[in-house]
């Protein structure tokens, strides 16, 4: 089980948001952590924070409807991409490959255990004051839960195929994708399941149950009409099909970015009343985490092992920042070419092709710079908040993002539920000194948030205190 340990050195096993050991952050010579990484990790971190708590006021850095790429959706991409990374550099070396397997099994099933408790129903941290979930519409996926399948999958696939490679590539252009053939192997099939199932499957009509008590149709039975093939958009989509025969339609996410679309909101694109001749799929469920789009981000996850790889193998920092850098463009090129091409749109929902290439593409680009700054110009200190953020990121992922802390606090109210100590705070020391909800809640979780959880990681550093499992 998970627990709080206090660790004598700084070069002890460490774990990541997906419970890697801190050598995963090591550089070749073991010595020093690559502070890039722990750096993107709490850039991450703070992204989550910053448009999950501020999205509903800024509804342009909020997960697009549908269509699209806002900042909200480059984030679980960037969790795959640094997985990816840490998997590289923690299986660098693997000399029982038993031992190596029963790790990552573990982990992936404490991952799976922590995805359930946060985002299964459980909680209701920070605005209700209450625990518990009906089992028959617990949601069964998340963040945790696509994140263990990614890193469950790459892992055993690193650990695996450690034989089928030297150490030491031969020179050549592309050494480096053949020495690791079976990786990209893996990616391709991946690609291709995702794409058979996404155009090949027929997805038949369907209806549901309107399990939302604020609406008019509370209890009522709705049915979507679709008998289609291939199509992307949100009612007849194959990616729902799949999650709706699998999972089944009670256990998947009841407030889907899609009720903020025009088809189903006056207030496009922030969040309001449905209206009242909206679609009826707009009152339905849909898991954003799902089963097939789950599959897909998998490639996200091989995009950053290679990236690590090119840590392991190429010495120097030029080489590393120009492969790392030609890689990323290339990607957001393909990408934004499929997308304006109208080949295959954007989509985070569905976690498209082309959108794994733009938001890969962009964190080869985010990382690539940081590197730059952090460990070849060493410019370390002007990122020491997000760098200590990234050190305890389950921390501040459980507690911060996930709201837990700021439910412990808003359990302690005066007279009503809504006079807390936090909407105090909130209130007035950021709202009404900026004379604007919209840049008084910015500004909140900006400093209130993103930056006291940096101190509070900064203490936890000094005293060398890390979140293990």
């Amino acid at each position: 089980m998970s627990e709080i340990k206090v660790v004598a050195d700084m070069s002890h096993d460490q774990r990541l948001l997906v419970h890697e050991e801190a050598s995963s952050t090591q550089n070749l010579t073991g010595k020093t952590r690559l502070a890039s990484l722990d750096i993107f990790r709490g850039l991450t971190i703070a992204l989550m924070i910053l448009v999950d708590d501020a999205g509903g006021d800024w509804p342009v850095i909020a997960h697009a409807p549908w269509e699209g790429c806002n900042l909200a959706d480059f984030v679980m991409p960037f969790f795959l991409f640094i997985v990816g990374v840490s998997i590289s550099l923690s299986f660098k070396r693997v000399s029982n490959k038993f031992d190596a397997c029963k790790k990552v099994g573990f982990r992936t099933c404490k991952l799976l255990f922590w995805g359930l408790l946060l985002q299964g129903g459980f909680s209701h941290a920070p605005d209700e004051l209450a625990y518990g979930v009906d089992v028959t519409r617990m949601r069964f996926c998340g963040i945790l839960q696509r994140i263990a399948l990614s890193y469950l999958v790459v892992a055993l696939v690193e650990i695996f195929t450690k034989d089928s490679h030297e150490e030491n590539l031969s020179t050549g252009r592309f050494s480096i994708f053949k020495s690791y053939y079976w990786h990209w192997i893996v990616g391709a099939s991946v690609l291709v399941i995702y794409l058979a199932t996404l155009y090949g499957t027929y997805v038949p009509d369907w209806e549901f149950v309107v399990y939302d008590k604020d609406s008019i149709l509370y209890g009522k039975i709705q049915s979507v009409s679709c008998g289609v093939r291939g199509k992307l958009n949100p009612p007849c989509n194959a990616v729902g099909y799949v999650d709706r025969q699998v999972l089944g339609i009670n256990h998947m996410y009841h407030h889907p970015a899609w009720r903020r679309s025009k088809a189903c909101t006056d207030y496009s694109p922030s969040e309001g009343t449905l209206r009242q001749d909206a679609p009826s799929w707009c009152h339905a469920p849909f898991e954003p985490e799902g089963i097939l789009s789950s599959i897909s981000a998998i490639l996200s996850t091989i995009i950053g092992v290679h990236f690590g790889h090119i840590i392991l193998h190429f010495k120097g920092h030029s080489a590393r920042l120009k492969h790392w850098i030609s890689i990323g463009l290339a990607l957001l090129s393909l990408g934004l070419t499929l997308h304006f091409t109208h080949l295959m749109p954007l989509n985070k929902q569905l976690y498209t092709f082309s959108y794994t290439c733009v938001t890969s593409g962009a964190a080869a680009l985010v990382f690539s710079a940081l590197y730059s700054l952090v460990d070849v110009l060493e410019w370390k200190h002007m990122f020491l908040p997000l760098k200590w953020i990234g050190m305890n990121a389950m921390l501040v992922y459980v507690m911060g993002a996930e709201g837990i802390l700021a439910g412990f606090f808003n359990g302690w109210y005066y007279h009503h539920p809504s006079n807390t100590l936090i909407n105090w705070i909130k209130e007035h020391v950021f709202v009404r000194v900026w004379h604007s909800r919209r840049v008084g809640v910015l500004m909140y979780v900006l400093f209130a948030e993103i930056l006291f959880w940096g101190l509070v990681t900064g203490v936890c550093h000094r005293f060398k205190i890390y979140w293990k499992l």
